[in-house]
């Protein structure tokens, strides 16, 4: 299991970012495009609080599993399914991407969000996926862009031993597709986008690109990478 410091150090700071994450709805709409939402059983890998799971309902999912390692994560995606008003079957699983709860050939769309950008390690977890995905089902994980955008840039900034093209041969290797889409961070005030970004970057990084960046939108690369079984 890989930390992730920003969601689990600042679960509400993170839910102000997926609160401004692609309001347009640009991923949503590209992963439709790959497999229907209607009447799929959505897998959410790595689901943190539980964000995207009632707009999965939303988008006609028959049913919508999160699967979380960390337990503090589990209690509050639960909380938050237990507020919704839908017909969506929908659970909260507590495990592990590499040992995924899930029954074989028991999902048509696979998500992971931020949650799964690492390359070179994460094998375990592909053949996960591939077991628990039904033949003409898809996987598709979420990942920085950090070759174009305005955060593509700060992160490439903060992080330098990053190597996009290495990351991206191992998932040429691994066979999936990549989709360069482009989505927009949209706050309505300027501190929530302060501490967003003081979150996601160091200290020093963080507050270079803050000093630089007016206003409270921030263009964001996306690179989906998709497979289907």
């Amino acid at each position: 299991m890989i930390r992730s410091p920003n969601i689990w150090d600042a679960p509400d700071v993170y839910e102000l970012e997926n609160l401004a994450a692609d309001r347009a709805g640009v991923i949503d709409a590209a992963i439709g495009a790959l497999h229907p939402w209607q009447g799929a059983v959505v897998l959410d890998v790595g689901c943190g609080t539980g964000f995207h799971l009632p707009r999965f309902a939303g988008l006609g999912a028959r049913a919508a599993v999160g699967v979380e390692p960390h337990l503090p994560l589990v209690d509050r995606s639960r909380s938050r399914l237990a507020a919704r008003e839908d017909d969506c079957a929908a659970a909260v699983l507590g495990g592990d991407a590499e040992r995924l709860p899930l029954a074989d050939a028991s999902v048509d769309i696979a998500h992971a969000r931020w949650a799964y950008f690492f390359g070179a390690g994460c094998e375990p977890g592909l053949a996960e996926l591939r077991r628990v995905i039904r033949p003409g089902g898809v996987a598709c994980l979420v990942d920085n862009d950090a070759t174009r955008s305005t955060f593509g840039a700060w992160f490439t900034h903060a992080y330098p031993a990053y190597d996009p093209a290495a990351v991206q041969r191992f998932w040429d290797r691994q066979g999936f597709s990549t989709e360069h889409l482009t989505i927009d961070w949209t706050f309505e005030r300027r501190e929530d986008l302060e501490a967003v970004v003081r979150i996601e970057l160091p200290p020093g990084p963080a507050e270079a690109a803050l000093a630089r960046h007016e206003g409270l939108t921030v263009d964001y690369g996306v690179a989906l990478r998709w497979r289907r079984y």
